[in-house]
Protein backbone atom coordinates (compact mmCIF):
# COMPACT_ATOMS: atom_id res chain seq x y z
CA UNK A 1 0.00 0.00 0.00
CA UNK A 2 1.48 3.22 -0.99
CA UNK A 3 2.17 5.52 1.91
CA UNK A 4 2.06 9.41 1.76
CA UNK A 5 4.89 11.54 2.03
CA UNK A 6 5.74 12.60 5.47
CA UNK A 7 4.54 16.65 4.17
CA UNK A 8 1.53 15.46 3.12
CA UNK A 9 0.45 13.02 6.56
CA UNK A 10 1.43 16.34 8.28
CA UNK A 11 -0.85 18.23 6.29
CA UNK A 12 -3.78 15.97 6.96
CA UNK A 13 -3.07 15.65 10.10
CA UNK A 14 -3.34 19.50 10.66
CA UNK A 15 -6.61 19.67 8.28
CA UNK A 16 -8.10 16.83 10.35
CA UNK A 17 -7.48 19.04 13.86
CA UNK A 18 -8.56 22.17 12.23
CA UNK A 19 -11.83 20.18 11.11
CA UNK A 20 -12.26 18.64 14.95
CA UNK A 21 -11.65 22.16 16.17
CA UNK A 22 -14.44 23.43 13.87
CA UNK A 23 -17.17 20.72 14.83
CA UNK A 24 -16.30 21.51 18.32
CA UNK A 25 -16.88 25.37 17.61
CA UNK A 26 -20.05 24.41 16.20
CA UNK A 27 -21.55 22.13 19.12
CA UNK A 28 -20.32 24.39 21.33
CA UNK A 29 -22.31 27.40 19.72
CA UNK A 30 -25.24 25.26 19.82
CA UNK A 31 -25.29 24.26 23.19
CA UNK A 32 -24.96 27.65 24.31
CA UNK A 33 -27.99 28.78 21.73
CA UNK A 34 -29.79 25.70 23.03
CA UNK A 35 -28.83 26.47 26.90
CA UNK A 36 -29.89 30.25 26.06
CA UNK A 37 -33.23 29.69 24.65
CA UNK A 38 -34.16 27.75 27.56
CA UNK A 39 -32.91 30.38 30.04
CA UNK A 40 -34.83 32.36 28.68
CA UNK A 41 -38.11 30.00 28.59
CA UNK A 42 -37.66 29.47 32.24
CA UNK A 43 -37.59 33.29 32.60
CA UNK A 44 -40.61 33.77 30.68
CA UNK A 45 -42.44 31.10 31.75
CA UNK A 46 -43.41 32.79 35.58
CA UNK A 47 -46.54 30.37 35.99
CA UNK A 48 -48.33 33.27 37.73
CA UNK A 49 -52.08 33.36 36.15
CA UNK A 50 -52.99 36.53 34.36
CA UNK A 51 -55.23 38.94 36.50
CA UNK A 52 -59.06 39.56 35.04
CA UNK A 53 -58.53 42.80 33.34
CA UNK A 54 -60.78 45.86 32.27
CA UNK A 55 -60.65 47.25 29.07
CA UNK A 56 -58.12 49.73 30.08
CA UNK A 57 -56.11 47.07 31.20
CA UNK A 58 -56.45 47.64 35.15
CA UNK A 59 -57.16 44.51 37.23
CA UNK A 60 -61.04 44.21 38.07
CA UNK A 61 -62.08 44.62 41.98
CA UNK A 62 -63.39 41.38 43.00
CA UNK A 63 -62.00 39.43 40.56
CA UNK A 64 -60.45 36.08 40.97
CA UNK A 65 -57.39 34.84 38.74
CA UNK A 66 -55.71 32.26 40.59
CA UNK A 67 -53.78 29.20 40.56
CA UNK A 68 -54.45 26.28 43.02
CA UNK A 69 -53.90 23.03 44.04
CA UNK A 70 -56.23 20.68 46.14
CA UNK A 71 -56.41 16.83 47.10
CA UNK A 72 -58.86 15.10 44.75
CA UNK A 73 -59.10 11.45 46.04
CA UNK A 74 -55.62 11.65 47.23
CA UNK A 75 -53.52 12.81 44.32
CA UNK A 76 -52.81 16.87 44.24
CA UNK A 77 -54.57 18.00 41.47
CA UNK A 78 -54.14 21.82 40.04
CA UNK A 79 -56.64 24.11 37.77
CA UNK A 80 -56.84 27.59 36.90
CA UNK A 81 -59.36 29.45 39.16
CA UNK A 82 -61.08 32.71 36.87
CA UNK A 83 -63.75 35.17 37.15
CA UNK A 84 -64.72 38.55 36.92
CA UNK A 85 -67.23 38.71 39.74
CA UNK A 86 -66.49 35.90 42.37
CA UNK A 87 -70.27 36.05 43.35
CA UNK A 88 -70.40 34.15 39.90
CA UNK A 89 -72.15 30.74 39.62
CA UNK A 90 -69.16 27.72 39.57
CA UNK A 91 -68.69 26.31 36.09
CA UNK A 92 -66.29 23.56 36.06
CA UNK A 93 -64.85 22.73 32.55
CA UNK A 94 -63.41 19.40 32.55
CA UNK A 95 -61.15 19.23 29.17
CA UNK A 96 -60.46 16.64 26.29
CA UNK A 97 -57.22 14.82 25.25
CA UNK A 98 -57.39 12.56 27.06
CA UNK A 99 -54.96 14.27 29.03
CA UNK A 100 -54.62 17.79 27.10
CA UNK A 101 -55.46 20.70 29.40
CA UNK A 102 -57.03 23.25 27.20
CA UNK A 103 -56.83 26.44 29.37
CA UNK A 104 -53.91 27.85 27.56
CA UNK A 105 -56.16 28.25 24.60
CA UNK A 106 -58.30 30.53 26.28
CA UNK A 107 -54.72 33.57 25.26
CA UNK A 108 -55.31 32.96 21.82
CA UNK A 109 -58.99 32.13 21.72
CA UNK A 110 -61.02 34.15 24.87
CA UNK A 111 -63.86 32.86 25.67
CA UNK A 112 -65.17 35.44 28.10
CA UNK A 113 -66.38 32.72 30.06
CA UNK A 114 -65.39 34.36 33.62
CA UNK A 115 -67.72 37.34 32.85
CA UNK A 116 -70.76 34.88 33.99
CA UNK A 117 -68.71 32.19 35.90
CA UNK A 118 -66.18 31.89 38.19
CA UNK A 119 -64.75 29.34 35.90
CA UNK A 120 -62.34 26.49 37.28
CA UNK A 121 -60.12 25.35 34.26
CA UNK A 122 -59.41 22.10 36.21
CA UNK A 123 -56.08 19.98 34.83
CA UNK A 124 -56.98 16.17 35.50
CA UNK A 125 -54.91 13.36 37.53
CA UNK A 126 -52.06 12.71 35.35
CA UNK A 127 -52.42 15.88 32.81
CA UNK A 128 -51.11 19.51 33.04
CA UNK A 129 -50.55 20.41 36.63
CA UNK A 130 -51.87 17.28 37.47
CA UNK A 131 -49.01 15.22 36.11
CA UNK A 132 -46.84 12.89 38.39
CA UNK A 133 -45.06 10.12 36.35
CA UNK A 134 -46.64 6.74 36.65
CA UNK A 135 -50.11 8.65 37.54
CA UNK A 136 -51.22 8.39 34.06
CA UNK A 137 -51.07 4.66 33.49
CA UNK A 138 -52.61 3.59 36.95
CA UNK A 139 -55.99 6.17 35.53
CA UNK A 140 -59.52 4.46 34.82
CA UNK A 141 -62.72 6.23 33.31
CA UNK A 142 -64.04 5.28 35.96
CA UNK A 143 -61.60 7.18 38.17
CA UNK A 144 -61.91 10.46 36.26
CA UNK A 145 -65.67 9.90 36.58
CA UNK A 146 -65.38 9.49 40.59
CA UNK A 147 -62.65 12.90 40.56
CA UNK A 148 -65.02 14.88 39.02
CA UNK A 149 -67.55 14.42 41.82
CA UNK A 150 -65.47 14.73 44.75
CA UNK A 151 -63.92 17.85 42.83
CA UNK A 152 -67.11 18.88 42.33
CA UNK A 153 -67.89 18.70 46.11
CA UNK A 154 -64.71 20.41 47.14
CA UNK A 155 -65.63 23.38 44.57
CA UNK A 156 -69.15 23.09 46.52
CA UNK A 157 -67.59 23.80 50.26
CA UNK A 158 -64.78 26.54 48.79
CA UNK A 159 -67.45 28.41 47.26
CA UNK A 160 -70.29 27.90 49.47
CA UNK A 161 -72.52 26.33 47.20
CA UNK A 162 -75.72 23.53 46.81
CA UNK A 163 -74.73 23.12 42.72
CA UNK A 164 -72.39 23.70 40.24
CA UNK A 165 -72.59 23.76 36.35
CA UNK A 166 -70.28 21.28 34.77
CA UNK A 167 -69.24 22.10 31.09
CA UNK A 168 -67.40 19.37 29.61
CA UNK A 169 -64.98 18.86 26.04
CA UNK A 170 -64.80 15.86 24.01
CA UNK A 171 -62.83 13.25 25.92
CA UNK A 172 -63.58 14.87 29.15
CA UNK A 173 -67.63 14.56 27.68
CA UNK A 174 -67.42 10.99 28.31
CA UNK A 175 -66.85 10.51 32.22
CA UNK A 176 -68.44 14.04 33.09
CA UNK A 177 -71.72 13.27 31.59
CA UNK A 178 -71.61 9.69 33.79
CA UNK A 179 -70.78 11.80 37.10
CA UNK A 180 -74.02 13.84 36.12
CA UNK A 181 -76.03 10.72 36.18
CA UNK A 182 -74.54 9.76 39.30
CA UNK A 183 -74.95 12.57 41.24
CA UNK A 184 -77.27 14.90 40.23
CA UNK A 185 -77.82 16.73 42.95
CA UNK A 186 -74.73 18.65 42.78
CA UNK A 187 -75.60 20.25 39.53
CA UNK A 188 -77.36 22.68 37.99
CA UNK A 189 -76.78 21.57 34.15
CA UNK A 190 -74.58 20.01 32.03
CA UNK A 191 -73.27 21.85 28.46
CA UNK A 192 -71.14 18.98 26.40
CA UNK A 193 -69.46 20.25 23.64
CA UNK A 194 -68.14 18.12 21.24
CA UNK A 195 -69.92 15.55 22.98
CA UNK A 196 -68.26 12.22 23.09
CA UNK A 197 -70.80 9.62 22.02
CA UNK A 198 -69.20 6.18 20.63
CA UNK A 199 -65.90 7.31 19.69
CA UNK A 200 -64.92 4.47 17.52
CA UNK A 201 -67.34 4.54 15.64
CA UNK A 202 -66.74 8.07 15.12
CA UNK A 203 -63.72 7.46 13.88
CA UNK A 204 -64.62 5.86 11.42
CA UNK A 205 -67.57 8.63 9.71
CA UNK A 206 -64.66 10.97 9.69
CA UNK A 207 -62.74 8.03 8.19
CA UNK A 208 -65.15 7.67 5.36
CA UNK A 209 -65.25 11.47 5.10
CA UNK A 210 -61.68 12.26 5.09
CA UNK A 211 -60.66 9.71 2.36
CA UNK A 212 -63.26 11.73 0.13
CA UNK A 213 -62.28 14.85 0.72
CA UNK A 214 -59.41 14.26 -0.02
CA UNK A 215 -60.06 12.61 -3.21
CA UNK A 216 -62.48 15.22 -4.06
CA UNK A 217 -59.35 17.51 -3.30
CA UNK A 218 -57.06 15.58 -5.60
CA UNK A 219 -54.63 15.35 -3.02
CA UNK A 220 -52.88 11.38 -3.99
CA UNK A 221 -50.42 11.74 -1.23
CA UNK A 222 -52.78 12.00 1.76
CA UNK A 223 -55.41 9.36 -0.08
CA UNK A 224 -52.41 6.91 -0.65
CA UNK A 225 -51.61 7.38 3.20
CA UNK A 226 -55.26 6.85 4.43
CA UNK A 227 -55.98 4.14 2.55
CA UNK A 228 -53.06 2.60 4.04
CA UNK A 229 -54.02 3.04 7.43
CA UNK A 230 -57.27 2.33 7.27
CA UNK A 231 -59.63 1.08 10.44
CA UNK A 232 -60.96 -2.30 10.29
CA UNK A 233 -65.08 -2.65 10.54
CA UNK A 234 -64.39 -3.73 14.53
CA UNK A 235 -61.97 -3.50 17.08
CA UNK A 236 -59.23 -1.16 18.03
CA UNK A 237 -57.97 1.81 15.29
CA UNK A 238 -54.77 1.09 13.87
CA UNK A 239 -51.87 3.02 15.40
CA UNK A 240 -50.94 4.11 11.73
CA UNK A 241 -54.53 5.63 11.57
CA UNK A 242 -54.15 7.39 14.68
CA UNK A 243 -51.04 8.73 13.91
CA UNK A 244 -52.46 10.53 10.78
CA UNK A 245 -55.60 11.30 12.42
CA UNK A 246 -54.86 14.73 13.43
CA UNK A 247 -52.83 16.05 10.40
CA UNK A 248 -55.72 14.85 8.32
CA UNK A 249 -58.72 16.24 10.48
CA UNK A 250 -56.80 19.64 10.68
CA UNK A 251 -56.00 20.01 7.22
CA UNK A 252 -59.45 20.20 6.48
CA UNK A 253 -60.85 22.61 9.41
CA UNK A 254 -62.43 19.86 10.96
CA UNK A 255 -60.26 19.47 14.28
CA UNK A 256 -59.72 21.33 17.07
CA UNK A 257 -60.98 24.67 15.68
CA UNK A 258 -62.18 25.76 12.01
CA UNK A 259 -59.21 27.64 11.35
CA UNK A 260 -56.45 25.29 13.00
CA UNK A 261 -54.47 23.84 10.13
CA UNK A 262 -51.74 22.15 12.55
CA UNK A 263 -51.54 21.10 16.03
CA UNK A 264 -47.49 22.11 16.35
CA UNK A 265 -48.37 26.01 15.42
CA UNK A 266 -52.16 25.74 16.93
CA UNK A 267 -51.60 23.58 20.34
CA UNK A 268 -47.93 22.86 20.74
CA UNK A 269 -46.39 26.14 20.22
CA UNK A 270 -48.99 28.47 21.91
CA UNK A 271 -48.70 25.79 25.26
CA UNK A 272 -45.07 27.00 25.38
CA UNK A 273 -45.93 30.43 25.04
CA UNK A 274 -48.15 31.25 27.82
CA UNK A 275 -46.55 32.42 31.09
CA UNK A 276 -48.94 31.21 33.12
CA UNK A 277 -47.08 27.64 33.49
CA UNK A 278 -43.61 27.43 34.74
CA UNK A 279 -41.14 25.50 32.06
CA UNK A 280 -41.62 22.49 34.21
CA UNK A 281 -45.45 22.39 34.04
CA UNK A 282 -44.78 23.17 30.55
CA UNK A 283 -42.71 19.77 30.18
CA UNK A 284 -44.57 17.93 32.35
CA UNK A 285 -48.00 18.84 30.08
CA UNK A 286 -46.75 17.10 27.72
CA UNK A 287 -45.73 14.15 29.23
CA UNK A 288 -49.09 14.22 30.90
CA UNK A 289 -50.46 14.22 27.34
CA UNK A 290 -48.40 11.16 25.82
CA UNK A 291 -49.06 9.19 28.81
CA UNK A 292 -52.60 9.78 29.09
CA UNK A 293 -53.08 8.97 25.26
CA UNK A 294 -51.38 5.85 25.59
CA UNK A 295 -53.59 4.64 28.84
CA UNK A 296 -56.90 6.40 28.54
CA UNK A 297 -57.41 6.25 24.52
CA UNK A 298 -58.24 2.88 24.08
CA UNK A 299 -60.80 2.74 26.88
CA UNK A 300 -62.04 6.01 26.11
CA UNK A 301 -62.93 5.12 22.29
CA UNK A 302 -64.20 2.14 23.34
CA UNK A 303 -67.01 3.50 25.61
CA UNK A 304 -70.42 3.25 24.17
CA UNK A 305 -71.63 6.83 26.17
CA UNK A 306 -75.18 6.62 24.92
CA UNK A 307 -76.01 3.10 26.06
CA UNK A 308 -74.23 4.09 29.92
CA UNK A 309 -76.30 7.12 30.47
CA UNK A 310 -79.87 7.39 28.89
CA UNK A 311 -80.70 9.90 31.41
CA UNK A 312 -79.74 13.17 32.78
CA UNK A 313 -82.22 14.56 35.88
CA UNK A 314 -80.55 18.47 35.45
CA UNK A 315 -81.21 20.36 32.33
CA UNK A 316 -78.94 19.11 29.37
CA UNK A 317 -76.82 21.38 26.65
CA UNK A 318 -75.13 20.12 23.82
CA UNK A 319 -72.94 22.28 21.61
CA UNK A 320 -71.64 20.85 18.39
CA UNK A 321 -70.08 22.26 15.98
CA UNK A 322 -70.88 21.84 12.48
CA UNK A 323 -67.80 20.80 11.22
CA UNK A 324 -66.91 18.34 14.10
CA UNK A 325 -65.52 14.88 12.82
CA UNK A 326 -63.28 14.66 15.68
CA UNK A 327 -66.20 13.92 18.03
CA UNK A 328 -68.86 13.47 15.25
CA UNK A 329 -71.69 15.80 15.11
CA UNK A 330 -74.35 13.13 13.69
CA UNK A 331 -73.99 10.78 16.56
CA UNK A 332 -74.12 13.53 18.77
CA UNK A 333 -77.43 15.02 17.51
CA UNK A 334 -78.66 10.92 17.66
CA UNK A 335 -77.30 11.14 21.07
CA UNK A 336 -79.20 14.22 22.19
CA UNK A 337 -82.48 13.05 20.71
CA UNK A 338 -83.01 9.61 22.69
CA UNK A 339 -81.09 10.91 26.06
CA UNK A 340 -83.64 11.57 28.57
CA UNK A 341 -83.18 15.20 30.53
CA UNK A 342 -85.78 17.89 32.29
CA UNK A 343 -84.53 20.39 29.85
CA UNK A 344 -82.85 19.75 26.40
CA UNK A 345 -81.10 22.01 24.03
CA UNK A 346 -78.75 20.89 20.67
CA UNK A 347 -77.15 24.04 19.50
CA UNK A 348 -75.47 24.00 16.44
CA UNK A 349 -72.59 26.38 15.39
CA UNK A 350 -72.09 26.93 11.96
CA UNK A 351 -68.88 28.34 12.15
CA UNK A 352 -66.76 25.55 14.57
CA UNK A 353 -65.29 22.48 14.56
CA UNK A 354 -64.83 20.94 17.48
CA UNK A 355 -64.40 23.93 19.70
CA UNK A 356 -67.89 26.08 19.54
CA UNK A 357 -66.51 28.67 22.91
CA UNK A 358 -62.86 28.93 21.11
CA UNK A 359 -64.41 29.29 18.07
CA UNK A 360 -67.77 31.04 18.38
CA UNK A 361 -67.48 32.19 22.25
CA UNK A 362 -69.90 35.78 21.53
CA UNK A 363 -73.01 32.92 20.42
CA UNK A 364 -71.67 31.04 23.02
CA UNK A 365 -71.86 33.60 26.03
CA UNK A 366 -75.48 34.37 24.84
CA UNK A 367 -76.46 30.52 24.71
CA UNK A 368 -75.18 30.51 28.74
CA UNK A 369 -77.01 33.84 29.53
CA UNK A 370 -80.25 33.52 28.09
CA UNK A 371 -80.51 29.55 28.21
CA UNK A 372 -78.25 27.58 30.65
CA UNK A 373 -78.12 30.24 33.50
CA UNK A 374 -81.98 30.79 32.99
CA UNK A 375 -82.96 26.52 32.87
CA UNK A 376 -84.69 27.02 29.39
CA UNK A 377 -83.64 26.49 25.51
CA UNK A 378 -85.08 29.06 24.09
CA UNK A 379 -82.04 29.79 21.89
CA UNK A 380 -81.96 26.02 20.90
CA UNK A 381 -82.50 24.57 16.68
CA UNK A 382 -85.59 23.64 15.94
CA UNK A 383 -86.26 19.40 16.88
CA UNK A 384 -84.48 17.84 14.14
CA UNK A 385 -82.90 20.73 12.91
CA UNK A 386 -79.60 20.66 11.09
CA UNK A 387 -77.11 23.41 9.45
CA UNK A 388 -75.20 22.38 6.14
CA UNK A 389 -72.68 25.18 5.76
CA UNK A 390 -70.52 25.49 2.53
CA UNK A 391 -68.79 22.47 1.19
CA UNK A 392 -69.74 20.34 4.05
CA UNK A 393 -72.28 18.10 3.98
CA UNK A 394 -75.65 18.46 5.89
CA UNK A 395 -74.03 16.63 9.46
CA UNK A 396 -78.07 14.36 9.74
CA UNK A 397 -76.81 13.20 6.11
CA UNK A 398 -73.07 12.29 6.90
CA UNK A 399 -70.04 11.97 4.83
CA UNK A 400 -70.54 12.08 1.28
CA UNK A 401 -74.22 13.32 1.70
CA UNK A 402 -75.12 9.18 2.45
CA UNK A 403 -77.19 8.26 5.42
CA UNK A 404 -74.88 6.89 7.61
CA UNK A 405 -74.73 4.22 10.55
CA UNK A 406 -72.79 4.29 13.07
CA UNK A 407 -69.69 1.59 11.74
CA UNK A 408 -69.26 -1.88 12.87
CA UNK A 409 -68.76 -1.89 16.41
CA UNK A 410 -72.31 -2.13 18.00
CA UNK A 411 -74.04 -5.46 16.40
CA UNK A 412 -76.24 -4.18 13.52
CA UNK A 413 -74.15 -0.44 12.98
Amino acid sequence: MRRLEPGLAGMAGLRGRRMGRVVALVLLVVVLVLAALVGAMWLWSTGRPAPVVDEHGRTVAGSISEKVFVEVNGVRQGMFLRARDRANPVLLFVHGGPGMPEYFLSERYPTGLENAFTVVWWDQRGAGLSFRPGLAAQTTVEQLTADTIALTNELRSRFGVDKIYLMAHSGGSSFAIQAVAQAPELYEAYIGMGQMTYQLASERLAYRFMLDAYRDRGDAGMVRRLEAAAPGPSGPLPDAYLALRDQAMHGLGIGTTRDMRSVVTGIFLPSLWTRQYTLAEKVNLWRGKVASAKALRGPMFALDVPARVTELKVPTYFFEGAYDYTCSYQLAREYFRDLRAPVKGFYTFAASAHSPIFEEPERVGAILRQDVLAGTATLADPEGGSVGPGGVPTPNDGPAGTQLDAGGDRGAT
